[in-house]
């Protein structure tokens, strides 16, 4: 399926109505998300939970899905969001704030069948351009894992590599194949 683009300037993107799946808005095009389906859906879901489950206890950070983010030019809506605890926006209550301004700390984006890894691949290095200290781009078929950092060669992760995120979530413990292993259903 063809994806339809739009140009417009980001102040007129953010003045259009939330769609489903959502819009978004990079490098003066519009285009939609790809909605996740099966495998797509069940390791954004994993991975939230792995990494919630580690960082939320220690105040370390926040992983949120398909959050919209508005920085840098572009309003992209990542897979996976995951902002340390003192980065996380919040209102004058203290409650978690709609808008998300500043870059993720890691961003993670999940392949869907009929998505180009090209057009990924770019996303992700256009998160680590913009702020972020790290992005992965998962991709449930092939089962790798390719990260990307400021100021490094993007890394291909298989098997038994650890996903090194101690730059925002030190002493988090997770290999490619436990990340896979999500995907199980016994």
């Amino acid at each position: 399926m063809a994806i339809t683009e739009r140009r417009l300037t980001l102040e007129e993107f953010l003045r259009l109505p939330e769609e489903e799946p959502p819009l978004e808005y990079l490098d003066g095009r519009v285009t939609p998300k790809v909605s996740p389906q099966g495998k797509h859906g069940m390791l954004e879901f994993g991975f939230a939970a792995l990494i919630n489950g580690y960082a939320v206890p220690l105040k370390l950070a926040r992983a949120i899905p398909e959050l919209r983010t508005t920085f840098g030019g572009g309003s992209p809506v990542p897979d996976l969001a995951v902002y340390r605890w003192d980065r996380v926006p919040t209102d004058p209550d203290g409650k978690v704030a709609d808008v998300f301004r500043e870059p993720p700390d890691i961003a993670i984006e999940v392949t869907s069948p009929g998505q180009s890894v090209s057009a990924l691949v770019k996303k992700c290095q256009w998160f680590v351009d913009q702020g972020a200290e790290i992005a992965l781009l998962v991709h449930p078929y092939q089962e790798w894992v390719r990260r990307f950092r400021p100021g490094a060669e993007p890394e291909l992760l298989r098997g038994a590599d650890r996903i090194d995120l101690d730059r925002v979530l030190p002493g988090f413990e997770l290999t490619v194949e436990a990340l896979f292993a999500t995907l199980y259903h016994r």
